[in-house]
């Protein structure tokens, strides 16, 4: 495996390599702060290389190919100047960390917090973030997992249009902006996660296909032709992207990578990208001695994403589980049940919690055919859940929010059914105050054809989400400045209630023990008809038992408490939590000591936590 890209060594000295088959002659164009021309010795593989004296952080640079045209570095550290404009040198031992206590943390201990860069502070930076870490500190968060950060075109962007996978995007702080937040972040016990995309790279300032075949027509994505992972030449591009994973470990300290949509990545070679991934990350966690995460984002519902590979996975640590969105969503919001008509009925939702994938080999209406097979007996670690994220606010009309689809009852109890459940939960910036902001699609492209199609495509794509009312322009800018989070409004009536909501909840679930038992053996989910659920939840020992309970209709419920538990305290009671909002008390909610066997009557839409252990005769 080669290191590609513009690799510094020390004392001006820089080794550039470029890997570029089929190709007979590369230069190297020095463009500032000098310029000079400089043929690459090809070497083996397809690979060019040369080294150079006198070349300092932060000189920039070009290739000419032998057909006489010029280009960015593919591996780039660094576009100053954008997609199209010279790369730049970066030093990566110049930045100066202070993590070097950081070890990690246990990826079961865990709560997310998804941000997009661009859109979670006004100035639209990493730097920007690290004034508002010590408030998600409080909140409970642990985990901050970064929207693509790589090199997209123009300043606005979700990040899925990058096409830089090594460059860190400019507008954002670029190489040490990152650096900075990350290590921010650690001082304050708080992992960072990157998304990163290697199905596809955006349309704009793409130029792999000038170097060699990183593409290949015998696979077909939404977006085109499939990276090449198997085919003629793939060992390149192979490369290229497990060194990526390395990368980001290594330079910028992150804690775990979160891999978009990997059921369009194909590769049906005998030691898959996959596991080439999963080795060399293997290698690294014990040359670091820390833990590194692979998350993947999958529509296959297959359990081998998460099976290490000498069991025939994938190698993942964990997996999005939209079966739990799905199901869950559609018994708080009756008009999901128009998109989501696999998943209505309230026993779904207990298999949700008990087995994970609810789709496991089923006939499944929407897709037409048998799909998934079962998750039973796989840990609720080794899966991330969410009431929202980016795709389920954006790839709509951008104002999926819960907080304009649901009322406040509805949004506490979506916070509730994550945060008491087994798996890792993920919260979308601002959904833990309730912020109102939508999250629109938007792009700063530059090619005016390219915009067209994409305006065109988005109109014609969500039109059916809209509810009739015009889309915001993706190229306009307001449509990014709609998008900023109202942090302000975080302080002040429903706001704060619903702040101090998650905060409760958080507290909660990392003080008894019985939340922290991600064993499916261990949990078990009653319906109560097509109203609600009841999930029991106890410790390892059994000693220690906990029932959620779930009203998820508008009518009240009457559920008895079981009677093998001596006394049952009540420890959390979301219509008791309604005098936050009124702000006339600041006492806290004290246990409350209920009779076993009593006949309890749940509330409409409201989630009530019991505690109690084992009786012992």
């Amino acid at each position: 495996m080669k290191t590609i890209g513009a690799n510094y060594i020390e004392k001006n000295r820089c080794v550039f390599t470029i890997w570029a088959p089929e190709k007979k002659n590369v230069t190297l164009r020095i463009v500032s702060p000098d310029k000079r021309e400089v043929g690459m010795t090809p070497i083996e593989w397809g690979y060019f290389q040369v080294e150079l004296d006198n070349v300092a952080p932060g000189t920039r640079y070009i290739f000419k190919l032998d057909d006489g045209n010029e280009y960015p570095d593919p591996a780039s550290h660094f576009q100053p100047e954008g997609v199209h404009g010279p790369s730049e040198v970066v030093d990566q031992s110049a930045y100066r960390w202070r993590d070097q206590n950081w070890r990690g943390l246990s990826f079961r201990d865990l709560i997310f917090y998804q941000l997009h860069v661009g859109t979670f502070t006004p100035t639209g930076t990493f730097e920007a973030i690290i004034p508002r870490l010590d408030a998600l500190v409080k909140l409970g968060i642990n985990a901050l997992q970064l929207l693509p950060i790589s090199q997209f075109p123009g300043e606005r962007n979700w990040g899925y249009d990058g096409v830089y996978p090594y460059s860190v995007q400019y507008s954002y702080g670029g190489p040490n902006g990152l650096k900075k937040l990350v290590d921010a972040c650690h001082r304050r016990g708080i992992a960072v996660f990157l998304d990163v995309v290697y199905n596809h790279l955006g349309p704009e300032g793409n130029y792999f296909s000038q170097y060699g075949p990183y593409f290949t027509d015998k696979y077909q994505t939404p977006w085109g032709n499939a990276l090449n992972f198997d085919r003629e030449w793939s060992d390149g591009v192979r490369d290229f992207f497990a060194e990526n994973v390395v990368f980001w470990f290594e330079q910028y300290h992150v804690d775990g990578l979160r891999f978009d949509a990997i059921h369009e990545i194909f590769d049906r070679s005998a030691i898959s990208i996959w596991k080439l991934i999963h080795q060399n990350v293997k290698h690294l966690e014990q040359r670091l001695g820390r833990s590194l995460y692979l998350v993947a984002e999958t529509d296959l519902n297959s359990p081998d994403v998460v099976k290490i590979p000498e069991l025939g996975g994938y190698g993942f640590d964990a997996q999005w589980l939209d079966d739990f969105h799905h199901a869950f969503h559609v018994q708080i919001n009756k008009a999901g049940k128009e998109k989501y008509t696999d998943f209505c009925r309230m026993e779904q939702l207990a298999k949700a919690y008990t087995d994970g994938f609810v789709s496991s080999g089923e006939y499944v209406a929407f897709r037409q055919r048998k799909y998934g097979a079962s998750s039973a007996g796989i840990s609720g670690d080794r899966f991330v859940v969410f009431n929202l994220n980016h795709d389920q606010i954006g790839n709509q009309s951008g104002r999926e929010r819960l907080s304009l689809l649901v009322d406040f009852d509805r949004q506490k109890v979506a916070a509730a059914a994550i945060l008491l459940s087994p798996y890792v939960p993920l919260l979308f910036m601002g959904e833990e105050y309730a912020d109102e902001a939508p999250f629109f699609y938007f792009i700063s492209h530059s090619d005016p054809k390219l915009i067209k199609l994409v305006q065109e495509g988005h109109k014609n794509d969500f039109a059916e989400f809209a509810g009739g009312s015009e889309l915001p322009d993706p190229i306009e800018e307001a449509t990014f400045r709609q998008s900023k989070l109202q942090w302000s409004t975080r302080s002040r009536g429903k706001h704060q209630t619903m702040l101090r909501w998650y905060q409760t909840l958080i507290e909660i679930r990392r003080s008894l023990p019985a939340l922290q038992n991600v064993s499916k053996n261990d949990l078990r989910v009653t319906v109560l008809g097509q109203a609600g659920f009841v999930m029991h939840r106890q410790t390892v020992d059994g000693q220690q038992q906990l029932l959620c309970l779930f009203n998820l209709s508008d009518e009240t419920v009457t559920y008895a408490l079981p009677v093998w538990v001596d006394v049952w305290n009540k420890l959390l009671d979301s219509k008791e939590a309604n005098w936050r909002e009124s702000g006339a008390s600041e006492k806290e909610l004290l246990p409350v000591q209920v009779s076993t066997g009593q006949t309890l009557h749940l509330p409409p839409c409201s989630v009530t936590l019991y505690s109690g252990r084992i009786a012992t005769n």
